[in-house]
């Protein structure tokens, strides 16, 4: 009997206004790891194909922007666009930002990049929350006028299927079990992703909601320093507000999170990282949380 022939899916994963962390983050994965994701097979019969990462390439210059630019056109419709960072827009965004160069040698902005290979994709992935939300790069005064993906793909009218994974970073877990539902699943169907287009899968409970300090809190047991025992609300914690499973999935290989390590939530997932959820160490205002400083009745 004849095996089955390998599908390949083919990704280009470009980086815009970001640190790389995201790239970091990612490229940790413990189980699987990346070279698992990379050179294996995913699932069976499905292999995941980079074909396009500027960070972990070995080549530069003119030979690997042909590689991104013979995807995009040999490709159109069934490669996954991944975005890391943010998306500069103001005046000529090229002098911001740019990805390689067109065939006059001038600066291709990234703005132009993510709408042209966003508009032909099979999907697109926003990595990050700068990508998802426009994180750090978009906090005010914004200079440089970034955006998120979804708000590019509002005003140029893209309409192609976005999944957005923040976090500042996101963890691996979030990013490889999105790549691996689409593999065996296909695109997410209604009620996969949220109103922000997060899958619910991650991101479909507060942190507060399984916090190993949330009794603390139903307890109006409120810590008066970082290095007390109680919840960390009255400190500036922002768990109650950011939608992510880090208390249940933890870090570094389960090794440990934020709020376990007697620090705070930062809501670096949320939609508002960092202007709204700022300043980080001050309390959120009660009417945030509709029972804040009530003691739950049972």
């Amino acid at each position: 009997m004849a095996s089955q022939k390998t599908q390949e899916i083919p990704v280009i994963w470009i980086q815009g206004a970001a640190c790389t962390g995201c790239s970091v983050s990612v490229l940790n994965s413990v189980s699987p790891t990346i070279k698992n994701v990379l050179v294996d097979e995913v699932i069976p019969g499905k292999h995941v194909n980079l074909r396009f990462q500027a960070t972990v390439m070995a080549g530069a210059g003119d030979l690997v922007i042909e590689a991104l630019e013979e995807t995009w056109q040999t490709k159109k419709g069934g490669y996954v666009l991944v975005v890391e960072g943010a998306i500069p827009t103001r005046g000529d965004a090229a002098s911001y930002c740019s990805l390689g160069e067109d065939k006059q040698g001038k600066p291709v902005s990234f703005a132009s990049r993510v709408e042209s290979l966003g508009r032909d994709a099979l999907a697109v992935i926003a990595l990050g929350t700068c990508a998802a939300f426009g994180g750090i790069p978009a906090a005010k005064p914004n200079p440089s006028q970034c955006v998120s993906v979804m708000q590019l793909f509002q005003s140029k009218g893209v309409s192609t299927p976005l999944i957005n994974i923040p976090g500042c970073p996101p963890h691996p877990d979030w990013f490889v079990g999105t790549v691996a539902s689409v593999l065996i699943g296909g695109l997410p169907k209604a009620g996969d992703l949220d109103e922000l287009n997060r899958p619910k899968a991650f991101y479909g409970q507060l942190i507060h909601e399984n916090c190993p300090r949330r009794a603390y809190y139903d307890e109006q047991k409120f810590a008066k320093k970082l290095s007390d025992p109680g919840c960390l609300y009255e400190l500036g914690c922002k768990g109650p507000v950011t939608h992510a499973d880090c208390a249940t999935r933890t870090w570094n290989n389960g090794v440990n999170w934020c709020v376990q390590c007697g620090g705070l939530c930062i809501g670096c997932a949320s939609e508002g990282f960092p202007d709204l959820v700022s300043p980080m160490y001050e309390k959120t205002p009660d009417e945030v949380l509709p029972n804040i400083g009530q003691k739950v009745v049972q």
